[in-house]
Parts: C-alpha cells; sequence; structure tokens
C-alpha cells in the first residue's frame, strides 16, 4: 500500500486503553491523539501526560499528531491568544518525546459578537500565526492547518495565509470530507484539494454524503464518497506518500459535542472504517 494508517480514536473509545485496543483490532500501531477520558492531550498534567505515553510505549504505539485546540472552531479571533501560545509551548515537549511532528492547528473564526472586517480578521490571524509558527519552527512542530475553520476555511483564505505567514512550519492538514459537510457539495472539497495540493503536509480521512434532508450532506463510509477515491488516486500519483488518518465523524463529532455511548458500537464503526479504507487503498489503479 502506497500510504500508512492511523486516526483518532477518540471516536471509538474514551478511555486511552480502549483506543490502543481499538487500533490494535484494525491491525494499526499509530495513533493521534485529541481526546483522553475527556480531557484534550495538550491540557493533560504533566502526570496525566507521562501516564499517556507510558502506557502507549508499553503497547508499541506511535505518535504520529497531536489533535490541538489552537485557533479552532471554539477559540475565535478574539479570544485570549495566550491560551494557543500556552498549549504549544505545553505540547511541543511531549510531541519530542513522542517524535511526532504534527501539531493541527485552524485560523480562528470570526467573532461572532464584535466582528471584524475582512482585512482587521486576516490582519490579526496573519499577526497569530507567525508568532506561533516561530515558535513551533524553534520546536521541530509542523502546525498542520485543517481545512475546517477560520480564515483559511477556504483554499484562497489558506493560500492567502501561507503567503502572508512565510513560515515551513506552518503547512496543510487537508481533510478529504470537511468542505463537502460544511457546503453540502463535494466538488468543493475537490477545488480546495486541487487549490492546496503542494501545500499538504498530512490527510485526515472524512467522507460526506447526500443526507435524508434534501440537499444537506451527512458523514458517511469512505467508499459510499466518490471524491475519495479521486483525491486517493491524485495523492498517490503525485508522490504522497505519508498518512491516512480516520476521523469518521459517524458516531462522534468532537465540535458538535456527539460523544461516543458505552454501547461500543462507535468502536465497530472505526474498525470497520478502517478496513473500508484499506480496501479501498488496496484497489487503486487496478
Amino acid at each position: 500500500m502506497p500510504f500508512k494508517f492511523t486516526g483518532f480514536t477518540d471516536e471509538a473509545e474514551k478511555f486511552l486503553a480502549g483506543q490502543i485496543s481499538t487500533l490494535q483490532e484494525a491491525g494499526w500501531d499509530a495513533i493521534e491523539l485529541r481526546l483522553i477520558d475527556g480531557k484534550n492531550v495538550c491540557d493533560q498534567t504533566e502526570d496525566e501526560w507521562k501516564e499517556t505515553w507510558e502506557q502507549l510505549q508499553s503497547e508499541g504505539i506511535s505518535v504520529v499528531g497531536f489533535g490541538g485546540q489552537i485557533g479552532n472552531w471554539a477559540r475565535a479571533i478574539d479570544t485570549d491568544f495566550q491560551l494557543d501560545l500556552h498549549e504549544l509551548k505545553r505540547a511541543a515537549p511531549r510531541m519530542r518525546q513522542a517524535q511526532c511532528k504534527f501539531l493541527r492547528i485552524m485560523s480562528y473564526p470570526n467573532s461572532a459578537d464584535n466582528p471584524l472586517s475582512q482585512s482587521e480578521w486576516k490582519a490579526e490571524t496573519v499577526r497569530r500565526l507567525k508568532e506561533l509558527a516561530t515558535i513551533a519552527e524553534g520546536e521541530g512542530v509542523v502546525l498542520g492547518h485543517e481545512n475546517c475553520s477560520g480564515y483559511g476555511e477556504t483554499a484562497e483564505g489558506f493560500l492567502e495565509l501561507v503567503e502572508a505567514v512565510d513560515n515551513p512550519s506552518f503547512q496543510l492538514i487537508f481533510d478529504t470530507g470537511n468542505n463537502s459537510l460544511h457546503e453540502n457539495d463535494p466538488a468543493v472539497t475537490w477545488d480546495y484539494y486541487q487549490a492546496c495540493r503542494s501545500q499538504i503536509t498530512h490527510v485526515h480521512i472524512k467522507a460526506a454524503k447526500p443526507g435524508p434532508i434534501e440537499g444537506e450532506y451527512v458523514a458517511c463510509h469512505v467508499d459510499e464518497d466518490p471524491v475519495q477515491k479521486r483525491i486517493l488516486d491524485d495523492l498517490e500519483s503525485t508522490g504522497y506518500d505519508g498518512w491516512l488518518s480516520i476521523e469518521p465523524h459517524l458516531k462522534a463529532a468532537i465540535h458538535a459535542g456527539q460523544d461516543i455511548d458505552e454501547s461500543g458500537e462507535a468502536r465497530q464503526v472505526w474498525v470497520e472504517y478502517a478496513r473500508r479504507l484499506e480496501n479501498l487503498v488496496s484497489a487503486l489503479r487496478k
């Protein structure tokens, strides 16, 4: 297979032991860390992180990325910037310890209560990202901007940020379903992908299909969304040999407060999603 596989296992199990065993059931040995018992890995105390790292090491699990909160959907442009600076400085030593380079970020949605003008919003976003990227570069961390929320939610906005921030530590984590779900149109995902292919450092896999309400798209399995194969084909043909990280959003959606229950169904769905992705990749160019 041309790609390597990982995923956000907090969409399968709440506790780390369950997340690890989910990976092992899927036959994978690399994880993207986000919520552990409901707490973001970047917010763990030093003792909590020590326990997390020891548990991962004991099971032979490597860490691909941290799903951070910097500039995300819950941190608008008027949120205290110190939150983000502290998060990066707290996460960086843990990432070095885990030999992990991707810290997922976003780019500050505009304020709902006191929105800035487009130019003001961009200027403040760039100011923050430039400072964060300078720190990240010194720490050996890649700030992976996800095409999800903030000024870079659109391809045009992201490319403006790339030009303005002008730092190799600011790159793109491309999510293959966000734009489809936000705009209810998979063509938008393909357009974003094409415009920003050269910036992609890491890939999150999410898929979308028409839902029960006309004109509305919902999350689905990866092989139910034709744009997924189109993107995977192009990634392979253009030399991408990095990670595909699943974030199914079928039984959990962190941003929407949709959490997994105790039935075990979320784990079953996660493992099935992993297998269906592997099958889709295996069938490329056959």
